[in-house]
This record gives C-alpha cells, structure tokens and sequence, in this order.
C-alpha cells in the first residue's frame, strides 16, 4: 500500500497518522501536485492528494474515503462505537475539515494567485469560515490536554490545528485557542505523529 502526498497537507497527513495508529505498513512517497505534478499525474491522473494506491493496484483519493478504507481493511475503526459519542465525533470532524479546507483556500489566495488577482472580499468571507469553524472547535472542544486514545475527530483537529498555525500565524493563535493549541501540543509528541511530522 502506498500513501502518495506531501505530510504538509492535513488531509495527506490525517491518512499517514491513522495508517500508523491503525498498525497498517505502508509506504509512504512525498509526491506534490504543484512540485513533480506530472509525477503525481502518472499516479492519478486526477492529481489529488491523498491518493492511497491499494496492493491490488486500486487507487482511491480523497482522506475521508481513504480513512474509511483503511478501517474495513484494519478490521476496527478510529470512530467511538457508542451513537452518542460517534455524532460529537462527526461534529468535530466536520468542523475540523470546514477550518482545513478554508485555511488551504487562504494559503491558495495568498501563495499561488497574483497579488493584482487577490479578491479581498473573498479572502474575508473565507477568513471568516475559518474562524467560524475554528471558535465552533475551540467552544465546543471538552477533551483534556492530554490526548487519550486516538479517535479521528481527535486526529483530524490536531493535525488540522498545527495546518493552520503553521501556515496562517497571523489568523490562527494559541492565545484564542487555548484548548486546541493545548490539546494539539499533547498529540504532536506521540509517535504517531512525530512520524508523520509535516
């Protein structure tokens, strides 16, 4: 099996920490889709990180169908089995993956289009959505400090908290999130994800 994506991506990055969490080999290949694109394209063709190429040759994408994947073939799940704690989970999850996707839109807006190009308006709406998503997190966040057991919504917010501290400073600081910042600290000294380091 082989992860094929850059560790600095949350979604390449929520797959490299489960597949260790999980006990599944793997091979893991830095490949990005701006850097070697055309390497990335002879994989898939879609060019989407992640891509997981499975040992029969069957290549999936995108991390929430990877992660289920991986589940069925580990034979247990990351999700809490109880309905209850599995709803707060998805919440947390989706909240998670809103602040991923508009962080990476921001980094998008600032790294790759033309200054001249750069919609204001847009880069608002989008900074909003990120804390929006973010103070959901933080408000809603009960866990200790110290990271328990690896469930994905606790996988998913630590990676994606570090994803947009690292990236975005200015927007996203410890000082307005201290329970994520704190809890995401815990997580990024075990070895899962000292492995997996971006």
């Amino acid at each position: 099996m082989k992860l094929i994506g850059m560790l600095d991506s949350p979604y390449v990055r929520r797959v490299a920490v489960s597949l260790k969490q999980l006990g599944l080999a793997y091979e893991h290949q830095p490949v990005s889709v701006f850097r070697t694109f055309e390497q990335f394209q002879q994989i898939n063709p879609v060019v989407k990180a992640p891509t997981l190429v499975c040992d029969n040759g069957v290549v999936l994408m995108d991390s929430t169908l990877i992660l289920d994947y991986i589940e069925a073939l580990a034979g247990k799940t990351l999700m809490p089995p109880a309905l209850g704690q599995r709803q707060i989970a998805l919440r947390r999850i989706g909240l998670a993956l809103a602040a991923a996707e508009k962080a990476v839109q921001i980094v998008y807006e600032h790294r790759l289009r033309p200054s001249d190009k750069l919609h204001q308006p847009w880069v608002d709406r989008v900074d909003g959505q990120l804390r929006a998503a973010l103070d959901a997190l933080e408000a809603e966040w009960t866990e200790p400090a110290n990271a328990g057991v690896l469930t994905q919504d606790r996988i998913t917010t630590a990676v994606v908290w570090q994803f947009a501290e690292s990236m975005l400073p200015e927007r996203v600081q410890a000082a307005r999130y201290p329970k994520l910042a704190a809890f995401s600290a815990v997580a990024e000294a075990l070895p899962a994800f000292a492995q997996n380091a971006p």
